[in-house]
């Protein structure tokens, strides 16, 4: 016969102060756990939200970065000429020359500067990025000294904000339109015409190109010819892949450095919860012969400490997936290793980590719970009755 669950979650009510201080030592963990698991989430989103389905980037093999490739004119002409790169109605193709330098800029409100990477795109360099949207200000001329610049930079770089000047490249350059990215890389980039940028940084070749193929099925044809032709040394990626890829070095050492510490705040919850499982059990000696008495099986007495367990799990899982979810409320910035550059993106919740942090918080719960409850189940009818 089975312990009523009434019965565990009244034991749970009665000791409400052991009850909260140990859900709230695994709201803690379930808190760390969670809000590991967003960040790394929240970069990826930003990133591979950088890419559009039916865009390829053209680099350099194998630089791996745009700001460390390097692809000639003539290069880019034979990029341009093949047949699977979409065209307007005027008969101009979707493809963007563009250039991306490094450089650092002084934080607002500090002296710490850190790198932020410019762009230098072509003519359809809008026209290839639909998430890109201009909140206030209006586009840089061609052939002018001016930029345009993400919603993150204009928040948090001095001078970048409408209207300011920023001195780079031997000149200064207006800032004359603020972008919202849509919460993609690109709202850490500063914008402006890929000629002007080509003369100020002395370059006499391009970073990457930037194209859309009429077909995303006849990519892998564009892929094979292209890094099979003996005048190229370029590598072809879906635009998506490629920033994807952007996040690699920075989001393992996010979830190393997220489980380890995890793994170690998990280990105390487990040991507060089975000290608080022990004491109950300690405290019921009666109580756990009465039950015995009346017909309740050992099975029974282990459930219904298990359950005990598993609801103090769980009500640090509600509090704790309930604080880190607050987190989506915060904006950061670090260095993307990948790129050396700075990355501004957002804590992100998904039904994925709500389950994940769930099976994290019963784990804790079982394993904090199992050896007391096995206590309780083996102890005899007439000892638990004689105890005082």
């Amino acid at each position: 016969m089975a312990v009523p669950l009434s019965y565990s979650v009244r034991n749970l009510w009665t000791r409400k102060l052991t009850t909260l201080l140990t859900a709230g030592g695994m709201a803690l963990v379930v808190f760390v756990y969670a809000a590991v698991l967003m960040l790394d989430a929240g970069l990826k989103k930003t990133l591979v939200g950088t890419g559009e389905p039916d865009n390829i980037v053209v680099t350099r093999r194998p630089s791996g970065t745009e700001v460390q490739s390097r692809v000639d004119r003539s290069q880019v002409a034979i990029v341009e000429s093949q047949p699977e790169i979409a065209a307007g109605p005027t008969g101009d193709k979707f493809v963007s020359r563009e250039l991306v330098v490094l450089i650092a800029l002084p934080k607002r409100g500090s002296d710490l500067a850190t790198n932020v990477p410019i762009r230098g795109i072509g003519p359809q360099g809008l026209a290839l990025r639909s998430q890109i949207k201009v909140v206030a200000g209006r586009l840089p001329r061609a052939g002018v000294a001016e930029v345009m610049v993400g919603s993150s930079v204009a928040k948090r770089f001095d001078g970048a904000e409408l209207g300011e000047r920023l001195r780079f490249g031997g000149r200064d350059w207006t800032v004359v339109g603020v972008f919202d990215g849509g919460g993609s890389g690109f709202d850490s980039e500063i914008w402006g015409d890929g000629d002007q940028l080509m003369q100020a940084f002395r370059r006499d070749a391009y970073s990457s190109v930037v194209a859309r193929i009429a077909d995303v099925r006849s990519f892998a044809a564009l892929k094979e010819r292209l890094e099979s032709d003996p005048r190229l040394t370029l590598e072809v990626k879906p635009e998506r892949l490629f920033y994807e890829e952007q996040s690699r070095a920075l989001s393992n050492f996010i979830s190393y450095l997220g489980i380890t510490l995890s793994v170690i705040f998990s280990l105390g919850a487990t040991i507060g919860a089975m000290i608080t499982m022990y004491a109950a059990v300690a405290n019921r000696t009666r109580e756990i012969g009465t039950l015995r008495a009346l017909g309740f099986r050992r099975n029974g007495i282990l459930g219904a400490f298990l359950a005990e367990s598993l609801a103090l799990a769980l009500v640090g899982w509600l509090i704790g997936l309930a604080l880190a979810s607050l987190m989506q409320l915060v904006q950061i910035s670090t260095v993307n290793f990948q790129s050396f550059s700075e990355l501004a993106f957002r804590f992100t919740l998904t039904p994925k980590i709500v389950l994940q942090s769930l099976a994290f918080a019963l784990a804790m719960g079982l394993l904090g719970g199992f050896l007391p409850a096995l206590r309780a189940a083996r102890m005899k009818i007439v000892d638990s009755l004689r105890a005082a």
